[in-house]
């Protein structure tokens, strides 16, 4: 029943975004919005005045609980491939879970380290990245934690 729940808020946060922006093209993009793989997540990517920083936010939602999740990414250009940029930067989280040894909430510090693609003739961004993560809480989520990250497909907004 979640995961039904959850396709439906992407897929109408996606009709909604797909309406009301503007016609995208080139290489760059100012905020896209899409879903995320691993665990399964939505994610909304904006860029601020500069256009080499973003702030991302990141909702993961999966069977043991949710994670809510802000970045800092600064990207960098690699050169001779259009559209392609790396990514690094600095995070919080704040994670709520229920598991069969009881529910907690947790706080923690991330990391994200990645690639970012936008597609030219397209309003499509994709990215693939890496999100390390030091957690503090009760019950679950303690210490290190390297198994967030993953694929995030995007539509990108002017």
């Amino acid at each position: 029943m979640r995961k039904v729940i959850f396709l439906s808020v992407v897929f109408t946060a996606l009709a909604v975004a797909k309406v009301s922006a503007q016609k995208s093209s080139g290489q760059d993009y100012t905020t896209a919005l899409g879903v995320k793989f691993y665990p399964g997540a939505v994610t909304l990517k904006h860029f601020l005045n500069s256009d080499n920083k973003a702030l991302e936010g990141i909702g993961y939602f999966w069977d043991r609980g949710f994670r809510i999740t802000g970045l800092y990414e600064i990207h960098g250009d690699i050169k001779d491939v259009s559209g392609l940029k790396w990514y690094i930067g600095p995070g919080a989280h704040v994670g709520f879970y229920n598991n069969k040894f009881g529910g907690g909430t947790s706080i923690g510090v991330d990391g994200v380290i990645g690639l970012d693609y936008k597609f030219n003739d397209a309003p499509i961004n994709i990215s693939l990245d890496w999100q390390p993560s030091f957690e503090f809480g009760n019950n679950y989520g303690n210490g290190f934690a390297g198994n967030f990250g993953g694929l995030s497909i995007r539509y990108t907004l002017k």
